[in-house]
């Protein structure tokens, strides 16, 4: 009892006063300012805002889509694959995103006897361009991306020409007239361009340029044999569904079956380009001095889209 009593006496003395008035004390040094505590308070009232999760794509997700755009192709394939059994003239290798747009022609009745004369066709003559190419058109662009159209009338019909595109021959094949004139156009209209080696146009097609014939088949060495079987009334189709899904394109319209051919262009939507065919026969009377090369880039670049490279012989291209 007598070290308890002298403890407390100790401790009071060290204190100078009571125990209380040491926890008062202390107590009073540890308070913040009333400004401070008054801060916290008005914080502690306020929302906190959180900003919103920014949204990016996982690895997951990237292979969710490309699964779902496999399993799509997949499944359009597989009905292209049956179309093409009832309609023979319908190509197994057609572009999936034609296909999708072009889709009701292929059951129409016009098709359906077109399919008929074509097989008989290929029983009995040489028909250009093969099966396998004459929806070539199709296959190197989306028709979504579609930035500018040339029309021609109907495959070249000699050995080793026609490959699906209008205009344009397979390597190792010498220039037809036409294309002799379009490349002295693109000469005297581009000064950085320059003729290339060979004539195959595969490479604007991938750059959007749609290379399309009014009919799309043709028998050996004889020109417009196919006329009026049916293939016209799909590409008037063809047109028509890029008139209304697009916008902004550019149809270069030379000579004036192609013009007829799209009359029906909507202007206020679409950039319409006329001039006489590139043809010898009537090239000099408004074709060569034309700049249609030139000018759908700058229609393209003023509406925010790439323009075409026409230079066929750059690394780019060739790489």
């Amino acid at each position: 009892m007598q070290y308890r009593l002298s403890h407390i006496s100790v401790f009071k003395m060290v204190g100078q006063g009571k125990i209380s008035e040491f926890f008062i004390r202390a107590g009073v040094k540890r308070n913040l300012s009333d400004e401070t505590l008054n801060k916290e308070e008005t914080d502690t009232k306020k929302p906190k805002l959180t900003p919103d999760p920014i949204e990016v794509p996982t690895e997951n997700d990237v292979l969710s889509q490309e699964l779902s755009d496999r399993i799509e192709e997949n499944r359009t394939r597989a009905k292209i694959k049956l179309q093409a059994k009832k309609t023979t003239a319908l190509a197994n290798n057609i572009g999936t995103s034609w296909f999708k747009a072009l889709e009701p022609e292929f059951s129409k009745p016009y098709f359906l006897k077109l399919s008929e004369f074509m097989k008989n066709e290929r029983k009995k003559y040489t028909i250009y361009p093969s099966e396998d190419a004459v929806f070539t058109w199709t296959t190197l662009c989306d028709i979504k991306q579609i930035k500018v159209v040339m029309i021609g009338q109907d495959p070249y019909h000699n050995p080793g020409q026609a490959h699906g595109l209008c205009f344009s021959v397979q390597e190792g094949v010498p220039f037809p007239p036409s294309l002799v004139n379009i490349f002295k156009e693109l000469k005297t209209d581009l000064v950085d361009f320059e003729i290339p080696t060979n004539g195959n146009l595969t490479e604007w097609a991938k750059q959007g340029v749609l290379l399309l014939n009014a009919c799309l088949t043709v028998r050996a060495h004889n020109a417009n044999s196919h006329k009026d079987q049916g293939w016209e009334i799909l590409t008037d189709a063809v047109i028509k569904w890029i008139n209304d899904n697009l916008t902004n394109v550019v149809f270069l319209l030379w000579g004036s079956y192609a013009q007829k051919k799209a009359s029906f262009v909507n202007k206020k939507k679409h950039h319409v380009l006329k001039c006489p065919h590139p043809s010898p026969l009537s090239s000099h009377r408004g074709f060569f001095g034309c700049k249609h090369f030139s000018q759908t880039n700058e229609l393209l670049v003023k509406d925010g889209r790439q323009p075409i490279n026409w230079n066929l012989n750059t690394p780019k291209l060739l790489s």
